[in-house]
């Protein structure tokens, strides 16, 4: 039978939607702090953990293979980095005054 069949407990899910709850708290707050160039890196990178903790937890994808998981993070990562260099490279040839 496949591990489909098996639900994850019920505890599990409101710790993941607590942990999502306070990503999102946590990019509200790093909007209203000043960071420069990096406001939107911080955004980017908090996004990037609350996309793999659903699709860890609510996609059942931590239960599968270790290769798709590994498949899974790595591009993830990779995804970030290109938000984040095309991000930066936008902000760096902005004529700011």
């Amino acid at each position: 039978m496949s591990d489909h069949s098996k639900s994850s407990p019920l505890k599990t899910y409101f710790s993941v939607w607590a942990a999502l709850l306070v990503g999102t708290f946590l990019t509200y707050k790093a909007a209203y702090i000043e960071l420069g160039r990096f406001n939107a890196a911080v955004a980017l990178t908090i996004a990037t953990v609350k996309a793999l903790l659903v699709v860890l937890f609510f996609m059942h994808l931590k239960g599968a293979g270790e290769r798709l998981l590994k498949l899974v993070v790595i591009a993830t990562v990779f995804f970030l980095f290109i938000l984040l260099v095309l991000s930066m490279a936008d902000y760096s040839t902005r004529g700011w005054s």
